[in-house]
Order: structure tokens, then sequence, then C-alpha cells
């Protein structure tokens, strides 16, 4: 199988330049896609649509931008705009994100993500198609049209871990972005239960779409442990700690790909072995490490 590579592209204090920056490299070393989240920094969309529209030849896309602050109109708007401007190059990516950061940061409720995920796509996709929406749910209302001349419709990708959002993705979206995933909980748990729900809508194969953190280095274990105080306190969020207790993991570190060429090359075809369809590799470390794991994914992708 081939495998196709995504890099993340983090925002936190660099400039517009330099992340398009990061975009034209992720594209001269030959990747699939580029991908970078929404938090409190660049607006994710935007900031996809503004990298296409200078570098051409690679999808951008957002992994993930949250539901519950934006309106399916609004973002539908904004979706078919950097679709537009990235002449179909755009992947949507949403998610519902986390209870402390709705509720804590917007002042949403947070009582009930699943149920406002489904309404949500529910009211996204027909926008999306340019259609007329009439959508009265239990937890959002979306009434209206969105009309951008000669936009497609994006590929839409959901975060979804446990087996209810899996099942709305493969019924709702294109498929699923996942994140703290071993290759084993990825063909056993992950793919399956996406592509059943995708195959009794009627949908085609969905994409998979995982989340990997990368660290090319001689110290393996030095990087593990600077990931598990980078990232350990997201393992208390409840959707990442169910799922690290699924996986029989004691933290978000277990999960991370450490050494040396060789050994990340292994690893990222174990992935690709268990049905991920497209690896997101966030790379740990300086910009120098950074371009090490591009060329060896250039390497990779060239080789496959």
């Amino acid at each position: 199988m081939i495998m196709k590579f995504a890099i993340h592209v983090g925002q936190e204090g660099l400039s517009l330049d330099e992340l398009i920056g990061q975009v034209r490299a992720a594209a001269e070393a030959g990747l699939d896609g580029v991908y970078t989240n929404q938090l409190t920094s660049w607006d994710a969309v935007t900031l996809a649509a503004l990298a296409a529209r200078e570098v051409p030849g690679i999808d951008v896309g957002t992994a993930v931008t949250q539901t519950y602050p934006r309106h399916p109109l609004a973002l539908a708007g904004q979706a078919l705009t950097a679709q537009a401007a990235s002449r179909g190059r755009f992947v949507l990516g949403v998610g519902p994100s986390h209870q402390p950061i709705i509720e804590g940061w917007f002042g949403y409720s947070y009582a009930r993500p699943a149920r406002h995920v489904r309404e949500y796509l529910t009211a996204l996709g027909p926008l999306l198609r340019g259609e007329q929406v009439e959508y009265r749910g239990e937890t959002l209302t979306a009434a209206g049209r969105v009309e951008v001349p000669g936009a497609t419709p994006p590929p839409v990708l959901l975060s979804a871990l446990g087996p209810v959002m899996l099942g709305i993705a493969g019924e709702l979206t294109d498929g699923v972005v996942t994140t703290w995933t071993t290759p084993r909980t990825t063909g056993e748990y992950i793919v399956p239960a996406v592509t059943r729900a995708a195959s009794q809508a009627g949908r085609p194969a969905p994409r998979v779409v995982t989340t990997v953190i990368v660290a090319l280095t001689a110290d393996p274990e030095a990087a593990v442990r600077r990931v598990a105080d980078a990232y350990g306190m997201v393992g208390h969020l409840p959707s990442y700690r169910a799922l690290l207790d699924r996986q029989g993991l004691t933290g978000v570190h277990e999960t991370v790909i450490a050494g040396d060429e060789t050994t990340i090359e292994r690893a990222l075809r174990s992935y690709t072995d268990a049905g991920a369809t497209e690896l997101l590799i966030s790379p740990f470390g300086d910009l120098a490490h950074r371009a090490r794991v591009l060329d060896l994914l250039s390497s990779l992708r060239s080789h496959t």
C-alpha cells in the first residue's frame, strides 16, 4: 500500500511567512498534505487558504477546527472560500474539542457533544453543497444557504476516537482524524468501526488520517520523556483517557515513534498496514529536526 504523508504545522510564535514557508517545504519534499489546528493563534481555515494560494501542488487542511464556536453557516462560508482559493485542495477537519476548552474558554455547554456533532454535520453537509438548509435540532438551528461561485464541497473529516463518534464519522463525513492511537488500535478498532458505519450509510470507504508524533533521534528514551513532559496533561482529558485505557497505555507518550530512520520507517509502515490511509506527522523537536523528518518522509514517499 502507498504511504501517504502529511505534516502538521504548529502555529505558536510563527509569522505568516514562516508558516507558509513550512507549507512550501512540505510541498517541495513531495508530501501529500499539510494540516494545522485551531487554538488561539492564527485562524486555521484562513491560514490554509492563504498557504494554498501561494503554494501549489499540496493539499491543505485543518486537523482540526472546533465546531462549537463556529456556526455551520459561518464555517461553510469559510470552508468554501478556502476551497476556491486552493482550487480544490482544501480538507476540512472538524471536531467538538474538549469540555475545558469549550466551556472554560468559550462558555458553551459541552453536555451532549455527540448529539451536537451529529446535528452540526447534518446541517454542514448540505451547506457545503450549496443547498438550502432548514435545520432545527436539539443543540443548534441552521436556516439558510451559502453560495461561493466555483467552489466544490471540500472533503470533511471528523476527529473521532470513541465508538459513537466513529460511527458518526463514517455515516456523515469522508473520514476520520485520530491521534494517540497505536497501529494495533488503528487496525483492530478505528478502521473497522468507521468503515462499517460508512458501508451501512452507503458511503465510499472512509479516509483514516492518523496523527503520529515522530522524534528522529539517537536517544529515543529521552525524546519520549520530553513528550511526556510536554503533553502528559492531555492524557487526563476524558476522550483521550478512555482511548488510552482501551489501549492499555498509561499516557500519550507511549504512542510516540522515536528512534533512527529504520525504526521510524518500520513504525510508519505498521500504521499503513493497519489501514491508515494517510499519516499526519507531527515532528517533535526544533527546526533542524523538522527538516530531517521531512527528508525522511520525502525519501519514503518517493519509494512507494
